[in-house]
């Protein structure tokens, strides 16, 4: 299986320049070997953003014109429908019934056309709409110009810490970590790249150890908080982790809400759960990690009013 390269996340960061914030990296005063990486500042609250407008920006005028369709619990589907809109395209999401509705809200709010369904059933329905209206399908992580996309986060955090020991990125599908893995190991060889996903749906790490895919039902991987990790790896993102990936971490829902409180608090930072799982790893598993000067990416902050005030709670 071909895997992506350094040249094509460098062509992607081209394609996003336009469209995508160039996130900094902010210090934690608590830490001074720590510095986060907010992709909860995108325009559209996540690190989705890049893979979408890499891939929109890939496709011919007139396959474009036809319109793009996804399947998402929110972040992809924002993502999508906000790339869509800067091409004038129409865009359709797919979203599994029990997806928060602050991320509904929004893709409706972008433009999108959003079809609830059965959690179970949202990758079939979004390929029949692809058969019936001849859009393209542009998947959340399953599909190298996504991955090249999402990459474009490894060069701008070697860019910006050079001598950057260790990269905390969190797992769902795999996309963010394949992209990140990718431009990191090419450009800073000796960093570490570690995964972290919630323990309640550790799919990716099993894959890993397995070397297949290992697929979570969505009664397991629904327990968790982190619905934007909620995804099982495809074989294109597992061969990029098994490949690029230095090793993989899990972490406890009360670890990752203590995370998601402690961005709000001291940090400023507004964090889905999903996006402070890597927090959470440095946060409670440091004995796990390597050491050294080291970045978590927050990947996302859409979370409902209830999910911050529970963090809070915890802090």
């Amino acid at each position: 299986m071909e895997l992506i390269s350094i040249a094509d996340v460098r062509a992607a960061a081209e394609d996003v320049a336009g469209t995508v914030l160039r996130t900094p990296l902010v210090p934690a005063l608590w830490d001074d070997q720590l510095w986060l990486k907010p992709e909860n500042l995108q325009p559209v609250g996540s690190f989705k953003l890049r893979g979408a407008t890499h891939a929109v920006a890939r496709l011919d005028p007139a396959t474009r014109s036809r319109g793009v369709v996804t399947h998402s619990s929110g972040n992809h589907g924002q993502a999508l429908a906000y790339a869509a809109r800067a091409f004038g395209v129409p865009c359709t999401v797919v979203v599994p019934e029990g997806a928060p509705e602050v991320k509904v809200t929004r893709m409706r709010a972008l433009g999108a056309d959003v079809r609830l369904v059965p959690p179970a059933r949202r990758f079939a329905e979004a390929e029949r709409m692809v058969a019936e209206t001849g859009a393209t399908l542009v998947p959340p992580f399953d599909h190298p110009a996504v991955i090249a996309g999402q990459g474009t986060i490894g060069l701008e955090i070697v860019a910006d810490l050079p001598d950057v020991d260790v990269v905390l990125v969190p797992v769902g599908g795999g996309g963010l970590g394949s992209g990140v893995a990718t431009a990191v190991k090419a450009l800073r060889p000796s960093a570490a790249v570690i995964g972290v996903e919630p323990a309640l749906a550790a799919d990716a790490q099993e894959s890993l150890a397995a070397g297949e895919v290992v697929v979570w039902d969505v009664e397991r991987t629904y327990r968790t908080c982190a619905d934007g990790l909620r995804t099982n790896l495809s074989a294109l993102t597992l061969a990029h982790l098994r490949e690029r990936l230095d090793g993989i971490v899990t972490v406890t829902e009360d670890e990752i809400m203590a995370a998601t409180g402690r961005l709000l608090r001291d940090v400023r930072l507004v964090a889905e759960p999903s996006g402070a799982v890597a927090l959470a790893a440095r946060l409670f598993h440091s004995g796990e990690l390597p050491t050294g000067r080291t970045v978590a990416v927050v990947t996302g902050g859409n979370a409902d009013q209830h999910v911050l005030s529970a963090a809070l709670a915890q802090v």
